[in-house]
């Protein structure tokens, strides 16, 4: 059988790894977070495999095209094209939205423009896009930014004292003179006090040139009204100004649904069209799983091959587990987990073989039932003749495969080594530590905590809910549980935070990270190891930030250096005058204890835990072990981290104090199932400090260590919303109509 041959890869932390990958077979790649599966898979194979593919364009479609660079390896053979599915996140405009990234929505306009009534035009003018379908007032966006008046003008202060609450309008700031300097206002009257024909003016005037300025007035300078002149500078998209202003834009811009389409985002003639009494607007607004059900009950000889070509469309995204999701939604709102399902969906109809398709984590946001069709999928694409590579934490994902690399023996500098190849059968007798997760019967809490109170939530409707009550025990960990789109988290996010508003949530959002941001800076504790570098060498603080004083002038600071190699790929390496540190030489002159920045830099955590006495560092940098992020460094930009890894960070960071009330969504995501039972014995001793959790949840093992459960279904979308179950999770195992509760058997029962 022919393999994808891999010699001396050393990519990031790989250890000079030569290996034989079984073509035309599902092969899944283990290992705890950091291990290198992602340096070897992504970093290695996938970007090797796109950089050849992109070199076969021409020059002019190849620097239009994502630039790979070349990965630290001596040799790859029998590459295969890649589609590498992974789970970075659509994103997009507020001009995506599921429909159009699917391609449903292009389908959806082409039947409209053949069966609707009546006639308006054809498939274009269904486009929100298109200025003939668009909405005219929203332009298709299907919501209107206008000004809160009231945040903005402080009525009570004259514009002397500041009454402009925004940037540069302030008393001293540049916009500002345009009023003062107008000879239009006693700059020292109240605000309240102003006639109609000041507040116009001041407010809403049209630009023009002002009669009587003041003598410093510019003499080609005009004067526009605080709205108009805010909403071109902020708010159109035109705008270069909106992303320095945001926070102070947040305070002053109110986001409403357009009023004249009420966010259907198209005009009245192209909405007249229906087809058996429903526009296009309607549709989209329909779950997939109810539009599935429209579209299949329509009957039409004539246009019999756009429905069956819809209805297809539409049947993948019910298959792929989103039957939940509306087209209308954006994507930017998307998770990971279902932008990269939302990706496969565009794989699933192609008739293309022998690719080479490569996934990360598949198995992310889905409940065990919703993880079956994944499954499916897979075995799909693999059986039309192609090869496929899964990058994999999920038990049940890794028991499917036909081949397993397992990546260790632990992470960082302790990991990128293989532990293990081959099949499953011989995996829970293998030395890494997912040989050892198997070899282990899985346990379930025997006895509960008991609750210190309740948190009622009563009568709660929001989206799917069907006015549930329910009340969530004080004082003990309580796991939410059910499949994806059945309204967990609109219980525990949504409805929960209305009750009360005591909670920290931590969530599945990104936090920013731009390519200077590393560990320390995250953690807050950069400017206070600055300082103690400054105060035991008597020099200014800033000479140890690479972002000041301290930065290589050579790579800013940056630490690399891009190399332009025209037409083909750039290369990132490092900076030949700091060696890649992104410090001047010079500063390595001063030492703390015997250490210069760079050294501090490339200490992991459980290094510097010994090094550093200072309870302020001590205490993040605890919290970290004890999460499994020991291996990390503390200079390691944020940007290198994977989807786990930022999760635990989160958690480093925001549970501080004892007496909350927290919320978690999916912590497990992206945890090797090592590291899931380290997250449970944090849990553990979050509850024994007085804290309340309540854990939104599809991993096993933590439903299995529950103190109390609530499991919410049956389905997903209209089908949800509805308590399935409550109380422990023995009693869960007992349980007859809960999906939950099945898997949990079978997860007891050790099926492998």
């Amino acid at each position: 059988m022919e393999n994808i041959e891999i010699t001396n890869a050393r990519q990031n932390n790989l250890r000079n790894i030569s290996i034989k990958i079984p073509k035309n077979r599902i092969v899944v790649f283990t290992g705890v977070s950091g291990s290198g599966k992602s340096s070897l898979v992504f970093e290695t194979i996938g970007a090797e495999a796109q950089r050849q593919i992109n070199e076969t364009q021409n020059s002019f479609v190849r620097n239009r095209l994502q630039h790979y660079g070349i990965p630290d390896v001596d040799k790859i053979k029998n590459l295969n094209v890649p589609i590498i599915i992974n789970q970075k996140r659509l994103g997009g405009n507020a001009r995506s939205t599921v429909g159009t990234a699917t391609d449903v929505y292009a389908a959806l306009r082409l039947l409209f423009s053949r069966m609707g009534r009546p006639f308006v035009g054809y498939s274009n003018v269904f486009s929100f896009n298109n200025p003939q379908g668009m909405c005219p007032e929203c332009e298709g966006l299907g919501f209107i930014q206008t000004l809160n008046i009231d945040n903005l003008i402080d009525q009570a202060k004259s514009l002397n004292e500041g009454a402009v609450r925004f940037p540069t309008f302030q008393p001293g700031g540049w916009r500002l003179t345009r009023y003062t300097m107008s000879g239009y206002f006693d700059n020292d009257k109240k605000i309240k006090d102003y006639t109609a024909k000041e507040w116009e003016m001041l407010l809403h005037a049209e630009e023009h040139k002002p009669r009587h300025p003041d003598k410093d007035w510019g003499k080609t300078v005009k004067y526009e009204g605080i709205i108009p002149r805010i909403e071109k500078a902020f708010l159109t998209k035109d705008s270069k100004e909106n992303i320095t202003r945001k926070d102070a834009l947040k305070n002053v811009v109110v986001t409403k649904t357009c009023p004249s389409c009420e966010g259907k985002r198209l005009n009245p003639k192209v909405l007249s069209c229906r087809i058996e009494g429903k526009n296009i607007a309607d549709c989209t607004a329909l779950s997939i799983e109810e539009l599935t059900e429209f579209i299949a009950g329509l009957e039409s000889k004539t246009y019999e091959t756009v429905i069956k070509e819809l209805l297809t469309k539409l049947r993948n995204i019910v298959t792929i587990g989103l039957q939940y999701l509306t087209l209308d939604r954006r994507t930017d709102t998307l998770s990971g987990g279902e932008s990269q399902r939302i990706k496969m969906v565009r794989n699933l109809g192609n008739s293309l073989v022998d690719l080479l398709y490569i996934f990360d984590e598949p198995s992310i946001g889905l409940h065990p039932k919703d993880l079956q069709k994944i499954v499916s999928i897979i075995q799909q694409i693999k059986d039309k003749g192609n090869s496929v590579l899964i990058v994999e934490h999920d038990p049940d994902i890794i028991k499917m495969a036909d081949w397993i690399i397992d990546m260790g023996p632990g992470s960082g500098k302790n990991g990128g080594e293989v532990v293990y190849e081959g099949t499953f059968e011989g995996l829970r007798n293998s030395a890494g530590k997912t040989g050892a997760y198997f070899a282990e019967k899985p346990s379930i809490k025997k006895k509960s905590r008991k609750a210190k109170g309740y948190l009622t939530i009563k009568d709660a409707s929001l989206y799917n809910l069907k006015n549930i009550s329910v009340e969530i025990p004080k004082g003990v960990m309580t796991v939410v549980t059910g499949v994806a789109g059945s309204g967990k988290s609109t219980l525990i996010n949504r409805v929960l935070p209305d009750f009360y508003d005591d909670l920290t949530v931590i969530d599945q959002s990104l936090f920013a990270a731009g390519i200077r941001s590393n560990l320390l800076t995250y953690l807050n504790i950069s400017d206070y190891i600055r300082k103690l570098f400054a105060q035991a060498n008597g020099v200014s603080d800033k000479l140890f930030s690479r972002n000041s004083e301290g930065g290589c002038k050579n790579c800013r600071g940056l630490g690399v250096e891009k190399i332009d190699l025209a037409f083909m790929d750039d290369i990132e390496q490092p900076c030949e005058v700091c060696g890649g540190s992104g410090f001047d030489p010079k500063v390595l002159d001063y030492l703390y204890h015997q250490k210069t920045i760079v050294e501090i830099m490339n200490m992991t955590v459980s290094e510097a835990v010994h090094f550093f006495t200072d309870e302020l560092i001590l205490k993040s940098l605890d919290t970290m072990i004890r999460l499994g992020l020991d291996y990390l460094t503390l200079g390691q930009r944020l940007d290198s981290f994977s989807g786990g890894e930022r999760q635990r960070l989160k958690l480093t960071k925001e549970l501080k104090n004892t007496s909350q009330i927290i919320v978690l969504d999916e912590p497990s995501t992206g945890l090797h199932p090592k590291d899931t039972q380290k997250l449970l014995s944090f849990f553990n001793t979050l509850v024994s400090q007085d804290n309340t959790l309540i854990v939104i949840e599809h991993n096993l093992d933590i439903i299995a260590q529950a103190d109390w459960i609530i499991d919410i279904g049956p389905e997903a979308g209209k089908y949800g919303g509805r308590i399935m179950f409550e109380g422990t999770p023995e009693q869960l195992l007992t349980d007859k109509k809960s999906s939950t509760a099945e898997f949990l058997r079978k997860h007891m029962e050790h099926d492998i």
